[in-house]
């Protein structure tokens, strides 16, 4: 978890999730981080396997939202620090 948050690509997108308070695609996230959507969603992986944000899929176009429980559990108080 620590290590994903390590990166400050993927504290970037964190910020943007957690800013938006909605679901946002890979392309919007990479637009706002000025990231190419390779790079996004390879950031964007990271951050799911370490289970720091939610992903559903609709049709081809998958959304992703901050895991509020994993950052209440485990970093309570971390998200208004950004």
């Amino acid at each position: 978890m620590f290590q994903a948050l390590a990166d400050e690509t993927r504290l970037e997108i964190i910020r943007v999730l957690y800013a938006n308070k909605k679901e946002m695609n890979c392309g919007e996230v990479g637009d706002i981080c000025n990231t190419s959507k390779s790079n996004t969603s390879y950031h964007l992986r990271t951050l799911r396997e370490a289970k720091l944000i939610k992903v559903r899929k609709e049709a081809q176009t998958k959304y992703m939202s901050i895991d509020m429980e994993t950052f209440e559990s485990y970093l309570p108080g971390f998200l208004d620090t950004l």
